[in-house]
Parts: C-alpha cells; sequence; structure tokens
C-alpha cells in the first residue's frame, strides 16, 4: 500500500485520574478483597487477626518474614530515613510512659504541643487514607497522651479514610415532636436542626422514655460515611447495627483539641469533599464557634465496658 494511502491512528484520549482517585479505588479493591477472604476463610481470618497479623496485607507478611536477612543488613550498612519519623514518635511516648505515682512537671504544660509535634512529623500535608503502620502508631500516641484507647480497625471494622476532613452538621430530631428549642438556647441552637430523620431515626419513641444518656449521645454526634463502605450493600443489617451509636474519638490536627462521639448519622455525601461530620457542640468543642470544616482523624474507641464518657477529652489538664 502506497504512503498516501497509509492511515494514522487516532490519538487516542487518555482519560486523566488524580493520584488521591487512585488510591481510593485501590483501597476500595483491597477491602473487597479481603472481605472476600473473610466470607469464603472465616477460621483463618479470625486467627490471623489474633495474631496480630492484618489478612488485607498477609503478602506483604510473608514477604517481609522471607526477606528479614536482607533488611537487616540493609540496616546495618545504610541508615533507615523511613524509620525517622516513627522512631522519633516513639521516643516521645516513651516520654509519657509514667509508672504508677510518679509524677513529671512538663507533662500537663507541653503535653497539647508534643501531641501536635507528634502529628505533624507523622501525617501527610493533606489528608488521604493512612497506611497500617501509621495507624497503628497514632493508636499508641492517642493512647498515651490523650489518654484513650482507641482502633483504627476495631472487630475488624474499619472506614474508607481515617484521616479526612470534617464539616459541621445540625442538630438531629430526638423524638417525635422534638423541636430547635428543646436543645438549648444561643449559640447552641444557631446551627438548626435537620428537616429529616438521622440515619437510624429517632432517639426515643416518645419524649417519655428519652434518656439523658440518649440526650447526650445526640449533643455529642458524629456522621460517617457508611453507605461507601465496600460491604455496606451486602452486609447492611449487620454494618447499620454495628455502627450505631459507635463511639470514636475524633482529634483536631491544627489545635489538638479531641472529643470523644457517637455515630449517630451517615453521610456526608462524597461530593462536598467531606469525611466526617460532627454536631454543633462536637464542632465547637475541636475549633470554635466559626469552625466549620477542618482536617481530623477518627478512630474507634475500644471501650468494651462503656466506661468511657461522651464529650470533651480534657488530657491537657
Amino acid at each position: 500500500m502506497s504512503a498516501q494511502g497509509t492511515k494514522k491512528p487516532k490519538n487516542k484520549k487518555i482519560s486523566k485520574i488524580s493520584t488521591e482517585e487512585l488510591r481510593q479505588k485501590l483501597k476500595l479493591k483491597h477491602l473487597e478483597a479481603q472481605k472476600k477472604f473473610k466470607e469464603k476463610f472465616p477460621d483463618i481470618y479470625n486467627r490471623l487477626i489474633e495474631k496480630g497479623i492484618d489478612p488485607g496485607k498477609i503478602r506483604l507478611h510473608s514477604a517481609k518474614l522471607l526477606g528479614t536477612g536482607i533488611l537487616t543488613g540493609s540496616l546495618l550498612l545504610s541508615p533507615a530515613r523511613g524509620l525517622e519519623i516513627p522512631a522519633q514518635a516513639y521516643e516521645i511516648v516513651e516520654k509519657f510512659k509514667f509508672k504508677e505515682g510518679e509524677k513529671n512537671k512538663n507533662r500537663t504544660k507541653n503535653l497539647r504541643e508534643v501531641l501536635l509535634n507528634t502529628l505533624r512529623s507523622l501525617l501527610p500535608e493533606k489528608p488521604r487514607p493512612l497506611t497500617r503502620d501509621e495507624e497503628k502508631l497514632l493508636e499508641q500516641v492517642f493512647e498515651e497522651m490523650v489518654g484513650v484507647k482507641t482502633r483504627a480497625t476495631l472487630e475488624g471494622e474499619h472506614l474508607n479514610t481515617t484521616y479526612g476532613y470534617i464539616g459541621a452538621e445540625q442538630h438531629l430530631r430526638r423524638y417525635p415532636g422534638d423541636s430547635l428549642t428543646q436543645h438549648g438556647v444561643g449559640d447552641a441552637i444557631k446551627e438548626g436542626i435537620a428537616p429529616g430523620l438521622g440515619a437510624w431515626g429517632y432517639f426515643a419513641p416518645t419524649k417519655e422514655k428519652f434518656s439523658q444518656d440518649l440526650e447526650e449521645t445526640e449533643k455529642w454526634y458524629a456522621v460517617v460515611q457508611t453507605l461507601y463502605l465496600p460491604d455496606w450493600n451486602t452486609r447492611t443489617r449487620y454494618l447499620r447495627d454495628w455502627y450505631k451509636y459507635r463511639k470514636v474519638l475524633i482529634v483536631n490536627t491544627q489545635n489538638g483539641n479531641a472529643v470523644v462521639a457517637s455515630v449517630a448519622d451517615s453521610g456526608p455525601a462524597a461530593w462536598t469533599g467531606k469525611h466526617f461530620g460532627g454536631s454543633p457542640e462536637v464542632m465547637d468543642y475541636l475549633g470554635g464557634a466559626k469552625y466549620k470544616k477542618g482536617a481530623v482523624i477518627l478512630f474507634f474507641v475500644d471501650d468494651p465496658e462503656n466506661k468511657i464518657a461522651l464529650g470533651p477529652v480534657e488530657y491537657n489538664k
């Protein structure tokens, strides 16, 4: 065929995808694979969890065992730059491990500053899903410094991200006939009340059955994106019950303020750019009256005996 008869292939348009979008898609695929493994081999899955091995990283775990000799040699011959940040964080945590009755004059004065410096050294500049190693380190940091035992993964459950943006939410209707004026006065009600009900409906069927505990639950409530969990459609009933009023620790990464909240609604929508939501009281404590959106860490509270109260965590006092 002559050169004139040769047709040049048309340039195909390559769709652009951001690094963050790609990371989110890979994380969803990872969670889906882990879910299938759990459903197909429940006994093996539970045994791995008991041994402290993340089933989603079983290949990585095996590779680490096989490459121990090589890794050890490389660490001896060259400085471990990738371990510098975690090492610093562990040293900071160790400084706040006290024996019973031991006092430290600098503990209360500098604890918030130490926590913020630790978060700055460990977290990426912009929110993204954290690695398991990053989350495990933060779990220890929160337990030692904030005084709350937390887990990024609790009973096998994990949100799509634990480091993201939180946004302001309105009050929720707690029982039939509830109104905004029942939620307080002044700044406490300036955000208004949601027109619809929360993900779990009313907190109580009647005003007479509305207890003090439920009042605290609505006052200090959090919102998480349960509807975007990869296995939500296949495990809806179980996850709906598991997440209902589940305690979470929310830490403002900019000022160190921390609050224990209760999951009482699902959202926000992905298009908002936010990953979590907080009641007017939660947001006010995290950042003040004008705080509408900010970066936070949100971990589950490991509190099987229900001893940890909802509300502000005054760890710096």
